[in-house]
C-alpha cells in the first residue's frame, strides 16, 4: 500500500510499520554460565525426574509411618550423596540427614527434634506418624517429560538453577540485536569533555545505551557524528553493514543541518519520518535489507520516550521475549491535565493506594529538553490529543516504566527512580 512518508502518523500505525520488519533473530547456543538474563528459544521438556529419587526434607529417622512401637533400633546411617544397603522392618529406624535417599521399606521420616536416643534405639515422641511425611517424592518438582521452561521464558536466577539441576548445559537461546549507537552533532561533545562556546555534553547516547542494556541488546558500537553529510554517509554505511539494528539520535527536523533525514532518503527505504505524538514528532525509520534504522529527535526526553514506545518492543520481539511490551495500566489522575494537539506521554508517577486504585501525578514541566522529568517517573500517562482539559480524576492509560510506588511515596521528580 502507497503512503507519504512525511505523513504524521498515528503511534499505533508508526508501530504497526516498524513490526512489519521485525524478525526474531536466529539462535545459538551459549554455556549455562553465559545464559542468565538471555531469553530461552525453544520449549524446555524435562528429561529425567526432579528429584530422582525419593529425598528426606530434613534431619531425622527414616521409619515404617504404621509401626505402633515408639521404640525403634537404629540398623544404618544414610547421608547425601551415597546410598547404603540398608532395609527397614517394623520395629526399625535408619538416621538420615536432609536431601538423602530414604532406605528401602521406609516410607516416612521423623524429625530429630521429637525423638530420643536410649542406648542402639530411637524413641519416638510424635504420637501419629503420617506416611509420605517429610519426603519429596520422586518427580516432585518435575517429571520426566514436564513442559520446564516456554520458549520466550527470561533467565533469571531461579531459571538457572532449574537448569543446572536438570543438567541442561549449554542453552539454546535467541541471539541478541547488534546495535550501533550515533549520536549527531557539532555542538556536542564527550561528558568528561569541558564544552565549549555553544556546545553541550552528549546525554543522548549514554542514556540509550542504558536503555538498550535494559532492553537485552548487544551495543557492538557507540560514536558521535559530526554535521558532515559525506561523514556521516560512510558512518552509516558502516554501522548498517554490521549491524542488526542503527539508531541515531538527531538530525532529523527541518534545519540546514538536520543530515540524518535526507541521508536516510539516498541510502535507505524510508518507512515513516513524523509520529503524531509528543514528545517526538520527528521520528525516522528506516530498513536497509534486514537492518532495521531508527533515527531519534536530538531532544534528550524525546529520544527516551521514543525508544520506550517503539524500539524497545522491537528489540524484544527481536529477542524472541513472551512479553514485549511495558505493563498497561489504567490510572486516575489527581491534577487537571492539559491536552496538545498530539497524543502525549506525559511523565508521571503511579502510586498504588492499598485499595486497588492507581492514581497519577505529572513530573512537573513536560519540556522535551528537561530530563528532570524522567527522573523519578515510573510511568508514561497516554493523554489522547485534544483542546478542552481533563479535570483531576480523569482515567487514563499509562505505561508503568519502573516499579508502583505506596500511597504515601513523595511527588517530587527529583526522587531517583529504582533500577530496572
Amino acid at each position: 500500500m502507497a503512503f507519504s512518508t512525511d505523513s504524521l502518523i498515528h503511534p499505533d500505525e508508526a508501530r504497526a510499520r516498524i513490526f512489519h520488519h521485525v524478525a526474531r533473530l536466529p539462535s545459538e547456543r551459549v554455556a549455562l554460565r553465559a545464559a542468565a538474563w538471555r531469553v530461552l528459544a525453544d520449549d524446555l521438556m524435562a528429561e529425567e525426574n526432579h528429584p530422582p529419587f525419593p529425598a528426606a526434607t530434613m534431619d531425622g529417622y527414616a521409619v515404617i509411618a504404621d509401626d505402633p512401637s515408639p521404640w525403634r533400633e537404629i540398623v544404618g546411617r544414610q547421608t547425601a550423596g551415597s546410598v547404603e544397603e540398608i532395609d527397614l522392618d517394623l520395629g526399625t529406624a535408619a538416621w538420615i540427614t536432609t536431601g538423602a535417599p530414604v532406605p528401602r521399606g521406609a516410607n516416612a521420616v521423623v524429625p530429630v527434634e521429637v525423638t530420643s536416643l536410649a542406648d542402639e534405639h530411637v524413641v519416638i515422641h510424635q504420637e501419629r506418624i503420617d506416611p509420605g511425611a517429610n519426603i519429596r517424592p520422586i518427580g516432585i518438582d518435575l517429571m520426566r517429560g514436564s513442559l520446564v521452561l516456554r520458549s520466550g521464558s527470561m533467565i533469571g536466577p531461579a531459571e538457572i538453577g532449574l537448569l543446572a539441576g536438570l543438567g541442561i548445559d549449554p542453552v539454546t537461546v535467541v541471539q541478541r540485536p547488534r546495535v550501533s549507537v550515533l549520536s549527531t552533532g557539532d555542538e556536542l561533545v564527550e561528558p568528561t569533555e569541558t564544552p565549549g562556546p555553544g556546545q553541550i555534553r552528549d546525554s543522548n547516547r549514554f542514556s540509550l545505551l542504558a536503555a538498550l542494556q535494559e532492553s537485552g541488546a548487544d551495543v557492538i558500537w557507540d560514536g558521535h557524528g559530526p554535521d558532515d553529510a559525506m561523514a556521516l554517509r560512510r558512518a552509516l554505511l558502516e554501522r548498517i553493514a554490521e549491524s542488526d539494528v542503527v539508531i541515531t539520535s538527531g538530525g532529523v527536523s527541518m534545519g540546514d543541518l538536520d543530515l540524518i533525514k535526507p541521508l536516510l532518503a539516498e541510502i535507505a527505504e524510508v518507512h515513516f519520518r513524523r509520529v503524531l505524538m509528543k514528545p517526538g514528532k520527528p521520528f525516522n525509520f528506516a530498513t536497509v535489507a534486514d537492518t532495521l534504522i531508527f533515527s531519534l529527535p536530538g531532544n534528550p526526553v524525546s529520544a527516551l520516550v521514543g525508544f520506550e514506545v517503539f524500539l524497545r518492543p522491537a528489540l524484544r520481539q527481536m529477542q524472541g521475549f513472551r512479553e514485549i511490551d511495558r505493563p498497561r495500566v489504567h490510572v486516575l489522575v489527581d491534577h487537571e491535565v492539559r491536552p496538545s494537539d498530539r497524543i502525549e506521554f506525559q511523565r508521571a508517577i503511579v502510586r498504588a493506594d492499598g485499595v486497588g486504585a492507581l492514581t497519577a501525578t505529572t513530573t512537573g514541566a513536560q519540556a522535551s529538553s528537561r530530563l528532570a522529568s524522567l527522573v523519578g517517573s515510573n510511568a508514561l500517562i497516554v493523554v489522547p490529543a485534544g483542546t478542552e482539559p481533563l479535570p483531576s480524576g480523569s482515567r487514563l492509560d499509562a505505561l508503568l516504566v519502573g516499579p508502583l510506588r505506596g500511597a504515601d511515596h513523595p511527588r517530587s521528580p527529583e526522587v531517583p527512580r529504582n533500577a530496572q
